[in-house]
């Protein structure tokens, strides 16, 4: 939910903290107190179209900043997009801060959790997170796409379309290789002429793993042949043969043993020293034994160095072509020969392909009308549940339904005798219709009027759809438009219902609808220096009620009575103690 917004010189707003609560939370004030730029810098801050001229007189740029605090259902849907931009593990987990700039001169600044972020991630995130009706931009319900996501919410079909999907993922693999097989014959041919004179390259080479390294080191020794040589050979004088009139070490650590031998004898203490003295001369014998062994091996052969260099010219040859490495150089040739062997056998294996793909789409047109079925029956009882729900709210004469539609397609999907378009998410294509007065055709959803109308429709809908519906945070702005204190109460009280599943935030002119506030924010104006400001205060006890008094007409005894009566309602219905309110004429 939202639970913190601050909003800095954004249109009159100077600076303004609004500390929000879960349930329902109302905005009342007079109207231009800034009520809805409230509702509009939560707009800009969830992806919103954002312009210079929101920036209040005076100031640099306007700063809008929200602190969520996130549930696992939402978590879980934003886990996929934080991911993708790489925030899954930025800031602490269960939070996720949203701020926005707007600058003079046009350069706006986005970010979550403090990173800079296109502003195209900041919407797909205010999207989970934020629903506002009033702002069409942002009707998740006017998008098709969503409207499907819900109606399957609302069918509990989530594991039959996660069965279509898997089919589609497959059929949709099967085709790519199909279409692949069915390249044209005369690439085909050309293909399989490369891939033989590559696989036959390298075959032709032999090439063995660890053979360049095996082969540099033996070059680097014919190179440098002359020079080993007179190195072995210094050496092995020094150890075993010595120079001139100086003595070989292996002399000299012999007579030390001797020394060492009588020193033992005399004096016990170094007796343990005999074995060590010992070891060194048998590894000295052993060095030199080595070095004289190596000095004698060393070649000089101008003729296999020069066939090194061009087994090694051959190798460097085929690592430009195949790889950087010789195992990489026989990988290379392996995934050649697949490819070739699939080649030769297109034919064959495109049979089999066919095949399946057939099978997918049989089984596709099956799971699809199975899932056509339960979103129908579904639809039905929605559209019973939203048209009661529009009764409620003095719209007694609209029609709701969900028009289930087909496209045939002459490669589509087997069902139901014909052939239909398809994709993961089945067969259909989902509309929400709606006519909201007697005697309108049925229109989708999207092209209804704006206002209070088209609050009260999304009012009914997400009431209807409020255990299906992901969105945590709901935003209705002029949702009491047109209506009356009675069906006030009525909405007021379906909100506060709807605030069970979700938080939700409503600016209202009603008090019979402010009363059912789990939480009541009064918007001010004043005029501060020569300013317009406007400031937010929560209200509590004698504060509301004088509130609702003033929202009735006055501040006499009279209205605050009756604010009294308002609220003392509101707690009767919320304990169960008083019966629900009704807006529906009875007919005559």
């Amino acid at each position: 939910m939202l639970v913190e917004l601050h909003v800095k010189d954004f249109a009159i707003i100077d600076e303004v903290t609004l500390r929000l609560e879960p349930g329902l939370n109302v905005l009342t004030g007079e109207t231009g107190a800034g009520k809805s730029i409230l509702v509009d810098a939560v707009a800009v801050l969830v992806g919103g179209r954002a312009d210079v001229e929101m920036i209040r007189a005076g100031a640099e740029r306007a700063l809008i900043e929200g602190l969520f605090y996130l549930d696992e259902p939402t978590r879980a849907l934003l886990s996929p997009i934080l991911e993708q931009h790489g925030l899954l593990d930025e800031g602490p987990m269960g939070e996720l801060v949203l701020s926005r700039e707007i600058r003079q001169g046009g350069r706006h600044v986005a970010r979550v959790n403090g990173r800079l972020v296109p502003l195209h991630a900041l919407k797909e995130i205010g999207q989970v997170l934020v629903d506002i009706h009033g702002q069409t931009e942002h009707l998740s319900l006017l998008r098709a796409r969503e409207q499907l996501e819900l109606l399957d919410r609302y069918a509990g079909v989530g594991e039959l379309r996660a069965a279509l999907a898997e089919r589609v993922a497959r059929w949709r693999a099967v085709r790519r290789e199909i279409e692949q097989l069915r390249q044209d014959e005369r690439e085909k041919a050309r293909r399989v002429d490369l891939l033989r004179f590559q696989i036959e390259e390298i075959e032709a080479a032999r090439l063995r793993e660890g053979e360049e390294e095996a082969l540099l080191q033996e070059r680097n020794r014919l190179a440098n042949a002359e020079q080993l040589a007179q190195l072995a050979d210094a050496l092995y004088r020094a150890l075993y043969e010595g120079e001139g009139e100086a003595p070989a070490a292996l002399d000299r650590l012999s007579e030390g043993a001797r020394a060492l031998q009588a020193l033992a004898r005399i004096d016990p203490v170094f007796r343990p020293y005999l074995e060590t003295m010992e070891g060194l001369i048998a590894q000295v014998e052993d060095l030199a034994r080595t070095v004289r062994d190596y000095r004698e091996g060393i070649e000089f052969n101008p003729r296999r160095l020069v066939q090194i260099e061009e087994r090694l010219d051959l190798i460097r040859r085929l690592q430009r072509k195949y790889g950087d490495t010789i195992p990489e150089i026989l990988a290379y040739a392996q995934r050649a020969k697949r490819e070739l062997e699939t080649l030769l056998h297109a034919e064959e294996r495109l049979g089999e392909l066919e095949e399946e793909a057939e099978r997918l789409l049989r089984e596709i047109g099956e799971l699809g009308m199975q899932l056509s079925r339960q979103r129908q029956a579904a639809a039905e009882r929605l559209a019973r549940e939203v048209e009661a729900q529009l009764a409620d709210l003095r719209m007694a004469g609209a029609r709701f339904t969900v028009a289930l539609e087909r496209t045939p397609d002459e490669e589509g999907a087997y069902a139901d005798g014909a052939r239909w378009a398809f994709d993961a998410t089945g067969l259909d294509r989902i509309t929400f219709l709606i006519a909201p007065n007697i005697g309108e055709g049925l229109r989708p959803l999207a092209r209804i009027a704006s206002g209070g109308e088209t609050s009260r429709l999304m009012l009914a809908l997400k009431v209807a759809l409020a255990q299906a519906d992901p969105v945590p945070t709901l935003i209705f702005d002029e949702i009491d438009q047109g209506i009356g204190g009675r069906v006030g109460a009525v909405v007021g009280e379906k909100l506060w219902r709807l605030a069970r599943h979700h938080q939700v935030l409503c600016v209202t002119h009603l008090p019979q609808l402010a009363g059912f506030g789990d939480a009541h924010f009064k918007v001010e104006k004043h005029v501060i220096g020569e300013r317009t400001v406007a400031r937010v205060t929560q209200l509590e006890g004698e504060e509301r009620v004088a509130e609702l008094a003033q929202m009735l007409g006055g501040t006499g005894r009279a209205a605050v009575q009756s604010a009294r009566e308002i609220l003392e309602y509101v707690a009767r219905v919320k304990t169960g103690e008083a019966p629900r309110p009704s807006a529906r004429r009875r007919s005559v």
